[in-house]
């Protein structure tokens, strides 16, 4: 990799993204982000529609002079859908969800691994899930945490089939963080009720999270490639 990779973000624009990005900004490297508008250093797309990541993968490829180092998969969405809710509501929940935290984070990795192969380069793929891909979700959550379950099964899968050409592959699996997705939910399930099920007694903060994401993108040994942090207070231990 290059001493001064190219990185893209995807979910910059606030809570664990923005942590992210302001993390490898201080590491020196040159990153473009994603989210719902254009910004500084932000690029605006809707990930929720089919094909949005191939052109938001193409503008990031552009903004970095043609070379992605590193891709962060962070974007995603926390909605509820509840089991009795209307066939078309629940269809629609399920595929929503699923486009934004599967499919399109799906998509950036294919267009990764096809650049890296294209180049002969190493590259290295971060994918921001949750502790819901192992130990599942509320009720009303089943499509996140399936969803989730689905990015962590396509990372390992990444990992193993393409280490022999450099290229890498890291998950993440963040418990409650500070942001604004787990105040909600925190609060729809009794707030700081739920803290007692977190031994180490609080939620993460976003940097926490962003740190060990750095550590994946720029520092990880390859031997590592297919490892899967948990940062959850120890509420989840695999």
């Amino acid at each position: 990799m290059s001493d001064h990779p190219h990185i893209f973000v995807t979910g910059s624009s606030r809570g664990i993204g923005a942590a992210i990005t302001e993390t490898l900004s201080a590491r020196g490297v040159r990153f473009i982000g994603h989210g719902r508008s254009d910004a500084d250093l932000v690029l605006g797309a809707d990930l929720a529609e089919v094909g949005a990541a191939d052109k938001l993968w193409d503008k990031a490829l552009a903004r970095l002079d043609g070379r992605i180092d590193v891709l962060v998969n962070n974007a995603g969405v926390f909605e509820p859908i509840a089991i009795d809710a209307s066939d078309e509501e629940w269809q629609a929940g399920w595929a929503r969800t699923m486009q934004i935290n599967l499919q399109a984070s799906a998509d950036l990795c294919r267009r990764a691994v096809l650049h890296w192969r294209e180049r002969k380069a190493s590259g290295r793929i971060v994918n921001v899930a949750s502790r819901a891909a192992y130990r599942g979700d509320s009720p009303a959550h089943w499509h996140y945490a399936a969803s989730k379950a689905g990015m962590i099964g396509m990372t390992k899968s990444i990992a193993r089939g393409y280490a022999s050409q450099g290229i890498l592959a890291f998950g993440v699996c963040p418990g409650f963080t500070k942001t604004g997705m787990a105040k909600d939910y925190l609060a729809s399930r009794g707030g700081d009720k739920l803290l007692a099920d977190i031994p180490l007694g609080k939620v993460a903060d976003p940097e926490e999270v962003a740190n060990a994401v750095a550590y994946l993108a720029l520092d990880a040994p390859p031997s590592m490639t297919g490892a899967v942090l948990d940062i959850n207070g120890a509420s989840y231990v695999r």
